[in-house]
């Protein structure tokens, strides 16, 4: 199936392309860069305090140097330069690329299950980004008045509750401001940064590579534990490429070349100077750029940049885990469009209590942005590793790469990644099996649910009866015909659905017109219009249709029978019946495949997920369900 551009998005899709550039590229700003930009408030500190508090010159410039150069080969070679030149239909990220590389091409269980790692240590790393970002911002208020250190942590929660409990109201206006607030806030450390770097610009000297290099190679295991506090400086990357299908590449890589990177290498270089001329280490370097009369306002400014990080992850969150549901990877659940504006504004309310529980968690437990520092990193590098391997396989087989080409490149990102990965395990036992524990959950609810729906496919497939057959059993039956159009969804491409056969069965009657659907996910975000529908006529007033959506997209049932007309299917839609099935599973006992731990978690799952009437749109008063047993 051809993709579909984001220039020719169906109309019901409103996320539009605003006619300015330079706005696009200023709603960029406020979207997709607020966790990278909101690093440096605490990775300069936690990597000195790695390197055990050495502030002496090579210490100092050799980690510049390797923060430096880490933003360059990950963010912009990896990121910026390469990854986002490979699109699924323009959406970027794991999910997308997985679903490019290891669905699309053919359906590959291994690339499947790395891109579904991949996303699932990103829902431990959004539960970890926002309570880390916002203690760091709220220790700002220690320099002022170290009495203040009490408020911190309930200042903290009480923040972030708030931005978990106005996520329901949407954030579309909220959202308008976000540019130009995380526009001063570049404008803002870059400022700071070169007042420093101005009392001591001997900094600038870690430009050259080999000083980060030399440092790392000279220093013993101190040098390879630092890259587990220089990785922080990139957590936010992965964000570039997964937001890519919001804004477009090249306002996400002219800002990044033309603010985001100049501001944060000179906010870095800024505190490095710092450090050089003395300044003590033990609490926020970051702040210690500031005059201490513009402090508070830094403080503000920068808790609320900081919140702008927080929404960008938990939209992120909501953003994939429609992606993953779509896709057949996670239960149905209640997505809400809270804005007319983006289609990117939704809320899945699921994912933002669990995310909301787990953030204020992990805050509490930890107590400080240095604590939780060593939980950050293990997700985020796992996940980049995993893009890297994709990244290869899509350049020998969508570029055409050869051999040699592929691995000098995407080698070169892996054993980055790989190097970040393994210095980030040693922060396992201190705080890293907490991203861990997440992502297993995570991973474990999609490859549970996923095998069960396979397994319930399975077995209505062996009990399907051909519609001749089925339709010459009504007639010879003599079952009552009624007035009306009537709607049959199934999971199966082809046969009778047993939701009819039971109604027929059970109820001896069956309206004039019959309407079997069957509604399948495609491995593009959207699907044309176009393309939407294929309607096939199987006998006389009986149709079966195949609806066809992209995984960015969200069924709407009663418009996709508007669009049959075209298609010579001329039911009527005055007088539509909705038939939908609700199983409840139970575990043969030769069931093979499923084991009975399995099946009922997944029972559990399937119970509380979200209604088939509300997933496809049905007008309630129009809906029948229908339950069954389906043994698996």
């Amino acid at each position: 199936m051809p993709f579909l551009s984001k220039e020719n998005w169906p109309e019901n899709h409103t996320n539009t392309v605003p006619a300015s550039k330079m706005l696009l590229s200023l709603a960029a700003l406020g979207v997709v860069f607020g966790d990278i930009g909101t690093s440096p408030l605490y990775t300069f500190k936690t990597v000195l305090q790695l390197a055990g508090g050495a502030t002496d010159v090579p210490s100092v410039l050799g980690s510049l140097s390797l923060i430096l150069w880490t933003l360059i080969m990950v963010t912009t070679v990896k990121y910026v330069s390469v990854a986002m030149r490979i699109d699924n239909d323009g959406e970027g990220g794991i999910l997308a690329l997985m679903s490019l590389l290891g669905i699309k091409r053919k359906m590959r269980p291994a690339i499947v299950s790395m891109g579904l790692i991949g996303a699932a240590l990103i829902y431990g790393d959004g539960a970890i980004t926002p309570a880390i970002s916002v203690l760091s911002a709220l220790e700002g208020l220690t320099i002022i008045a170290p009495h203040l250190q009490a408020y911190v942590l309930p200042s903290s929660v009480a923040i972030l509750v708030a931005l978990f409990m106005i996520q329901p109201h949407g954030t579309a206006r909220i959202g308008r401001a976000f540019g130009p607030i995380m526009a001063l806030w570049f404008i803002t450390i870059a400022v700071l940064g070169i007042g420093a770097i101005a009392q001591h610009v001997t900094v600038l000297a870690a430009i050259n590579p080999l000083m980060g290099l030399k440092y790392l190679f000279t220093h013993g295991k101190i040098g390879f534990l630092v890259l587990g506090g220089v990785f922080l400086c990139v957590t936010g990357a992965e964000a570039l490429y997964a937001d890519m299908g919001h804004f477009g590449a090249k306002p996400i890589r002219f800002v990044w070349s033309w603010l985001v990177f100049p501001s944060l290498f000179l906010n870095y270089a800024g505190q490095a100077a710092l450090v050089l001329d003395g300044a003590p280490i033990g609490d926020n370097i970051f702040y210690r750029l500031c005059p201490q009369a513009l402090l508070l306002p830094l403080v503000i400014l920068a808790t609320v940049a900081t919140i702008i990080a927080s929404q960008s992850i938990i939209t992120g969150a909501f953003s994939m885990t429609r992606q993953a549901m779509n896709l057949g990877w996670l239960p149905r659940m209640q997505v809400t469009q809270t804005s007319a504006q983006g289609y990117g504004q939704i809320y899945v309310g699921v994912v933002n209590w669990l995310l909301m529980i787990a953030t204020i968690s992990l805050t509490v437990g930890f107590g400080k942005s240095d604590n939780l520092a060593s939980a950050y990193g293990i997700a985020v590098s796992a996940t980049m590793f995993a893009t890297s391997v994709l990244l290869f396989i899509a350049m020998r087989e969508i570029w055409q790469w050869n051999l040699i080409k592929a691995i000098a490149v995407a080698g070169v990102f892996m054993v980055i990644d790989a190097s970040f990965f393994i210095a980030n395990l040693s922060k396992l036992l201190d705080g890293g099996y907490v991203p861990i524990i997440l992502a297993t959950l995570v991973y474990g609810v999609m490859y549970i649910w996923h095998t069960g729906i396979m397994a319930v496919a399975e077995s209505l497939q062996g009990s399907l009866v051909p519609v001749d057959v089925f339709m010459a059993q009504i007639a010879a039956e003599k079952v009552v015909r009624v007035p009306g159009t009537a709607v049959f969804l199934t999971r199966t491409g082809e046969g009778t659905p047993p939701v009819m056969m039971w109604h027929a069965k059970h109820n001896h009657v069956l309206h004039e017109h019959l309407f079997i659907l069957n509604v399948r996910t495609q491995s593009v975000p959207w699907v044309r219009d176009q393309q939407r529908i294929s309607v096939q006529e199987l006998a006389p007033n009986v149709w079966r249709a195949v609806a066809n959506y992209g995984f960015m997209e969200r069924p709407d049932i009663p418009k996709l029978l508007r669009q049959s007309h075209a298609h010579g299917c001329r039911i009527g839609l005055d007088n539509v019946v909705y038939y939908v099935g609700h199983e409840t599973m139970i575990c043969g006992h030769d069931a093979a495949g499923v084991p009975r731990w399995m099946e009922g978690i997944f029972a559990f799952l399937q119970r509380n997920s979200m209604h088939a009437g509300d997933y496809f749109r049905l007008p309630a008063e129009a809906v029948v369900e229908i339950g069954r047993q389906v043994v698996i």
